[in-house]
C-alpha cells in the first residue's frame, strides 16, 4: 500500500511476515486433517496443539481451557449463550453495559428473546461502568457479567480485575470481550478472575477468519453448532489449521515485546492528541484519558460530520473510521457515543484513529495537517 498511511489498526491489521511463513506449509505442504490417524495428520493436529499453547502462556491459562473459533464474534456467541443455556435451571439473569460490541449485545438481546433478563448497566462520560452499580444489580438469579475489557470505539479500559473480584465473590461467571485488548495490554486470566474471554487474530497481526475463547476449566457451557467432535466437541467443523497457526504465531509475537510496543504507541496517542486539542478548536476527545488501549485516540469535531470527513483523508492517503468497522454504513449514531452522553453537535463528528507498529511521528504530522486543512 504505497503512499498510504494507515491509522485504522483498531478494525483490523496486516499479517505479520514471521506469521505469514509460518503459515503457509499449512496450506499445500502440511495439508492433512487434523480428525486423522495418519502421519499427516497427526502432524496437523500436533501444531494445532502447540499454537493452543502458545495461547494459554499468553493469557496464563492452561491449554486445554482454550477453543479455536472463526472470528472474536463467534467466540462471544459461543461463551455467552453457551454459559447462558448451560446454567438456565439456576438462574436466567445476565448483567452487562450499554457499550458493549454488538457481537455481546445481540447475542444478550437474543437470549432475551428466549426468556432471559438482561440488565444493561450505563456508563460514565468516560465510558467506565460503576462497580457499585454493578454489585447492586446482581440478584439470586444472576448467573453471567459480561463487561468488555476495553472499548472498540473509545479505547476506555474497564476495571476488569475488580469486576472479577465481584463476580468471584457472587458466584457469578464473568466472561469478557478482550477483542481489542489482546496484543495491546497484558491480561493475566487468573489473577483478574477472568471465567471466559474471546480474540480474534486479525486484530494483533494475525489472519482474519480464526478466533480463539478461553472459558476456565469447571465452567459449564453448550455447544451451539453440530457436527463432529472438534474443539473437545465444543466447536464443530474442520479446524482452520492455517488461521490457527498464524493466530498462535500472532499472540506470541504480540506479547515478546508488548512494553517497548506499548510505550511507542502512547507516545505517538498523547502527541497527537495533544496537538489536535491545541491547535484545531472545537474538539472534545472521547473517552478516558489515561485508562485507555495504548494505540487509541477517538476525537470528536464540533459539527462535522464524519463520513465526510474520512472521504476527504481518503483523498490524501488516510485510512481512519468513525468507529467500529462492524458499523460501517450505518446511518445511527454510535452507541458508545450516545452513551457516554456526548452532546448532539459533536455525535456525527467522531474521528477514530488507532495506530500500530508501522506507524511513525512523520506518519501523526501528516495525519495533522491533512485535519487542520480540511476542517478548516
Amino acid at each position: 500500500m504505497k503512499n498510504i498511511r494507515y491509522f485504522d489498526h483498531a478494525a483490523t491489521t496486516g499479517v505479520k511476515e514471521e506469521v505469514l511463513k509460518e503459515m503457509l506449509p499449512y496450506f499445500n505442504i502440511e495439508y492433512g486433517n487434523p480428525s486423522s490417524i495418519y502421519g499427516i495428520g497427526r502432524s496437523v493436529k500436533r501444531a494445532i496443539e502447540g499454537a493452543r499453547e502458545k495461547v494459554a502462556k499468553a493469557i496464563n491459562a492452561k491449554p486445554n481451557e482454550i477453543y479455536f473459533t472463526g472470528c472474536g464474534s463467534e467466540s462471544d456467541n459461543l461463551a455467552i449463550k453457551g454459559i447462558a443455556y448451560a446454567l438456565k435451571e439456576k438462574g436466567n439473569h445476565i448483567i452487562t453495559s450499554r457499550i458493549e460490541h454488538h457481537a455481546v449485545l445481540n447475542s444478550c438481546k437474543s437470549l432475551e428473546r428466549d426468556g432471559f433478563k438482561v440488565t444493561y448497566l450505563n456508563v460514565d462520560k468516560d465510558g467506565l461502568i460503576n462497580l457499585q452499580e454493578l454489585k447492586e444489580t446482581i440478584t439470586d438469579k444472576t448467573i453471567l457479567i459480561t463487561i468488555m475489557t476495553a472499548n472498540n470505539e473509545i479505547g476506555t479500559i474497564e476495571p476488569i480485575e475488580e469486576i472479577g473480584k465481584i463476580a468471584k465473590k457472587n458466584n457469578v461467571y464473568f466472561h469478557t470481550d478482550s477483542v481489542q485488548a489482546i496484543g495491546n495490554i497484558k491480561i493475566d486470566v487468573q489473577k483478574m478472575n477472568i471465567d471466559s474471554l474471546s480474540m480474534s487474530a486479525h486484530k494483533f497481526y494475525g489472519p482474519k477468519g480464526v478466533g480463539a475463547l478461553y472459558v476456565k476449566e469447571g465452567v459449564p457451557f453448550i455447544k451451539l453448532q453440530d457436527g463432529g467432535h472438534q474443539e473437545k466437541n465444543k466447536r464443530a467443523g474442520t479446524e482452520n489449521t492455517a488461521g490457527i497457526i498464524g493466530l498462535g504465531k500472532a499472540i506470541e509475537l504480540a506479547y515478546k515485546n508488548i512494553d517497548e510496543y506499548n510505550d511507542k504507541l502512547q507516545k505517538l496517542r498523547d502527541y497527537y492528541i495533544s496537538e489536535v486539542e491545541n491547535k484545531i478548536p472545537g474538539t472534545i476527545l472521547n473517552g478516558h484519558r489515561t485508562k485507555r488501549l495504548p494505540g487509541n485516540a477517538n476525537i470528536s469535531f464540533k459539527g462535522v460530520n464524519g463520513g465526510d470527513l474520512l472521504l476527504k483523508l481518503d483523498e490524501k492517503g488516510i485510512c481512519a473510521s468513525t468507529g467500529s468497522a462492524c458499523n460501517t454504513g450505518s446511518t445511527e449514531p454510535s452507541h458508545v457515543l450516545v452513551s457516554i452522553g456526548l452532546k448532539p453537535e459533536y455525535l456525527q463528528g467522531s474521528l477514530r484513529t488507532t495506530f500500530g507498529y508501522e506507524n511513525t511521528k512523520e506518519d501523526i504530522d501528516y495525519l495533522l495537517s491533512s485535519l487542520k486543512e480540511i476542517i478548516q
